[in-house]
């Protein structure tokens, strides 16, 4: 019997790891595009699950945004079926008309997509093949990007997103070991054009910001973002956890924030006490930034009787008789 390859056995182990902690029964899902880490991630998923007592299936998306996509997503589809992946489903969806350059309209419309059918199904999990270096790439961006903890803490391994847990299990297992998986396994992986565009900022980073720094500082460079964005997420999980209680502690009757409770707050807290406040009052946080949280801040420990801060979404926040209030921005009334 041949001995199995050291990265077949290495993802093997990392989605083992991954659904042996799933609590609830239900099928698990692999989104997969045909590239090289997701079409490991299925493989690999196709092989454990059911030695888990899982059923496994799989969905891919087709964005339509290149020649030829609806046959790769019909080519995927066909091989999980002889895999022995069940359901499988193929999604079309429409980037068009959505916010933010192509690469976040496209991303936000396949997880939409993804979560829908994960959520129909009543999938236990929705897996996706997100690596070390796609971590280690979205340390860099967040740090060239002028992020704070939240951003430098990288993708998370688990996380909600509305009813559907998404599961990353990859994160520790590097790009190379997903090519040299599929090697092994005789699969053909699918070479996403967009990957190596130079028009998107994460493919310059790929091609050109991270090989410059794996010859300055050596291979250990991928791991090290990658710790440095665990690192991280565990730290910003403890401070959001003392925001979340902290903020309950400063509510006003009226509904506002106490100025003197907020000041007592140390900085890290309070930051992201005014963020989650903002975001209840209906700011949208793709639209929240450091700026809006700075004016509240201003008003709390820079106060000077200056007016109102403004945030996304129409409101503006003063300071009155010793709280924040929030009303309706001029142009609202």
């Amino acid at each position: 019997m041949a001995a199995l390859a050291p990265p077949v056995a290495a993802i093997r182990r990392a989605i083992r790891h991954a659904l042996i902690e799933l609590p609830r029964a239900g099928p698990v899902l692999v989104a997969c595009s045909g590239g090289a880490d997701s079409l490991a991630l299925a493989a690999a998923t196709a092989f454990v699950a059911p030695r888990l007592g899982r059923s496994a299936g799989l969905v891919t998306v087709d964005h339509g945004l290149q020649e030829g996509s609806a046959q790769q997503a019909a080519a995927v589809a066909d091989w999980a079926r002889t895999t022995g992946l069940a359901p499988v489903e193929v999604v079309r969806v429409d980037v068009s008309g959505r916010p933010g350059g192509p690469e976040a309209a496209a991303r936000a419309a396949r997880y939409r997509a993804l979560t829908e059918v994960a959520g129909g199904l009543g999938a236990a999990a929705l897996l996706t093949g997100h690596t070390r270096d796609d971590q280690a790439e979205t340390v860099l961006l967040a740090l060239a990007r002028g992020a704070g903890p939240r951003g430098l803490s990288g993708m998370p391994a688990r996380r909600r997103l509305g009813s559907v847990l998404l599961l990353r299990p990859l994160l520790e297992v590097g790009r190379e070991q997903t090519r040299a998986a599929c090697t092994a396994l005789g699969l053909d992986p699918w070479e996403d054009p967009h990957n190596a565009d130079p028009a998107y900022a994460r493919a310059r980073v790929r091609a050109e910001v991270l090989p410059v720094l794996v010859r300055a500082l050596g291979p250990a460079v991928l791991d090290n973002l990658a710790r440095t964005a665990r690192l991280v997420a565990v730290d910003t999980a403890a401070l959001d956890e003392q925001a979340n209680a902290a903020l309950e502690g400063v509510r006003h009757p009226d509904g506002g924030l106490c100025v003197g409770g907020l000041a007592e707050l140390a900085p890290a807290v309070r930051g992201r006490v005014l963020h989650a406040w903002a975001r209840e009052l209906g700011a949208r946080p793709t639209a929240l930034s450091h700026r809006h949280v700075g004016a509240l801040e201003a008003l709390i420990t820079g106060w000077r009787g200056q007016g109102a801060a403004y945030l996304p979404g129409g409101l503006r926040v003063l300071r009155q008789a010793g709280r924040l209030a929030a009303v309706a921005s001029d142009a609202q009334r």
